[in-house]
């Protein structure tokens, strides 16, 4: 049920890689599915603040997925179907939706233009300090609307190539929650086709279906037979509870990375998708106080790590080899930036360079200078399962062997992500950034560094720069996507950013269906099943 990328919400979609079923349904077409009903789903950690603007992990925008509205989403086979949007055309810097009619947000005000419009600009607002401005949001674009067309347009400074794509993952907030964003943070206020009608913190969420609803994906009405008119999110922290719970019919989805995949994808009853879970890639801190401030700490200490077996034992042998550094779908880049660019292992040479970079063995065998002990904390997050700690155990086992001296930091997910961006109280950690668009991770990857911006690890990569600069400005997209390789592979070159698997996570239903494409759920996809 775990999932290790954390700002799923920029994710362009997840589609299944295979589809599996532990039993079979003798009954066909609409006549398997039993209307009204309840469906219940697993998620792994409290979403907290429910702001769409301000949201970043996986739990909190699989919440607003149910409850708000995108201008467009991801279709099964990839491609790209109209949400909010009925039509669009592409400029270089603007796109121009042609929105859906009779539009209404859950507290019965209308949504049209202004309100599309004033949405996507309050989080392209700097004043909002949005962590999707700059990753999913461009800086700089702003959102206009023509009330007597019906249209709203999205412009950009200068041409962008993924402008389109980004707009399946923008939430749209309308009536009262745009009027007064304060109230988002405990309560929706979209247009989606289910409302937050409970929350109990740390133990589940209950949405109510609207009435009416006819403006989901392609179209898609909440009329549908088999569409349940409850739906239920509830934590479950522990991957064993949740298979648990799914085995005995308490719980209809749920995600596992784990051991328990294997029992539950075994048992009878039991559907599944295979799905991409994010990258596996790690990050040095690289604040000037911080030893990975310093290359060469950070290309002895990679050098001494064998990856692939650090990819087997995060993954607990579940994961595919990385090509690059997005990896969800509709993932219009798929040039291999990674092959070639990432440090072999070698202990030996991981020690010479510790020595010829003035690190050298002190009388514990941990290695010192300048009077400073080399020393670094890792970082995960124990809501992201055993996989997580069993990879961080691993990194600190082969440092301490060559001199360094390793605590091991594990939070749950909101001091993990208060440590990475308001902190920075870290050395080293695993940050899977689950994006299809690689224009979405220059602000991680660039930029200001937290808390002033979100560039967590502190990067500072001039030929990243100057090759984002140069992808941005390729008009075409199958250029564009190879100079936005060829920035990718900067960042493994100097170190930044170490790839080392693609995580894979297993969708797992019992008695239901549903479609969750990069960890965001399309709710009229949900049909409750016959026994």
């Amino acid at each position: 049920m775990r999932r290790s990328a954390f700002i799923a919400v920029l994710s362009s979609g997840v589609l299944a890689l295979t589809a599996c079923s532990g039993a079979s349904n003798q009954a066909t077409g609409d006549d398997r599915y039993a209307d009204g009903g309840t469906f219940t789903m697993g998620f792994e950690s409290d979403p907290g603040a429910l702001d769409p603007a301000t949201a970043v992990q996986g739990s909190t925008n699989l919440l607003l997925s149910f409850a708000y509205d995108t201008l467009t989403y991801i279709d099964r086979d990839g491609g790209l179907v109209g949400g909010l949007a009925e039509k669009w055309t592409v400029e270089a810097s603007a796109v121009h939706f042609t929105l859906r009619k009779n539009v209404t947000c859950s507290d019965g005000s209308p949504v049209g233009p202004a309100e599309v419009a004033n949405s996507i600009n309050r989080v392209a607002d700097p004043k909002t300090k949005s962590p999707l401005l700059g990753v999913l949001i461009p800086t700089g674009v702003k959102a206009e609307a023509d009330e007597a067309a019906g249209t709203v347009t999205m412009r950009t400074p200068e041409p962008n190539q993924f402008l389109l794509h980004s707009t399946v993952a923008i939430f749209i907030t309308c009536g009262k929650g745009l009027a007064d964003p304060s109230t988002l943070a405990k309560t929706t206020s979209g247009s989606g086709p289910y409302e937050l009608v409970e929350s109990v913190a740390n133990d589940h969420y209950t949405l109510k279906k609207r009435q009416g609803y006819t403006w989901g994906p392609g179209g898609a009405s909440s009329d549908a037979k088999g569409m349940p008119e409850t739906v239920v999110l509830k934590v479950v922290s522990s991957e064993s509870t949740a298979a648990n719970l799914l085995l005995a019919g308490e719980l209809n989805a749920a995600h596992f990375t784990g051991a328990d995949r294997t029992r539950v994808t075994a048992a009878r009853g039991i559907t599944h998708d295979v799905l991409p879970a994010g990258p596996g890639e790690f990050f040095y801190n690289q604040d000037p106080a911080r030893p990975g401030a310093d290359p060469a700490v950070r290309r002895a200490l990679t050098m001494a790590l064998n990856l692939d077996e650090l990819g087997k034992v995060s993954t607990q042998g579940t994961g595919v080899k990385m090509t690059g550094m997005t990896t969800l779908s509709p993932r219009p880049c798929r040039v291999d930036s990674v092959t070639g660019h990432v440090l072999a292992h070698d202990v030996e040479a991981a020690k010479a360079a510790l020595d010829a970079a003035g690190w050298r063995a002190g009388p514990d065998g941990v290695r010192v200078k300048d009077g400073k002990k080399l020393a670094v904390t890792i970082l995960y997050n124990t809501d992201f399962g055993a996989g997580e700690q069993a990879g961080a155990e691993y990194q600190a086992d082969a440092w301490r062997k060559i001199g360094v001296a390793v605590e091991l930091k594990g939070q749950a997910s909101g001091a993990w992500s208060d440590a990475l961006f308001k902190t920075g109280d870290w050395d080293v950690a695993a940050v899977g950034i689950g994006v299809s668009l690689p224009s979405q991770l220059t602000g991680y990857l660039s930029g200001k560094a937290v808390p002033d911006g979100s560039n967590f690890a502190n990067i500072q990569n001039t030929r990243y720069t100057e090759l984002v600069a140069k992808a941005s400005a390729v008009p075409d997209l199958e250029g564009g996507c190879k100079v936005w390789a060829e920035a990718e592979s900067a960042l493994f070159d100097n170190v930044d950013v170490v790839p080392f698997i693609d995580k894979t996570q297993v969708l797992a239903m019992k008695n239901a269906e549903i479609f969750v494409p990069g960890g965001l759920a399309q709710p009229t996809s949900i049909r409750m099943l016959k026994d």
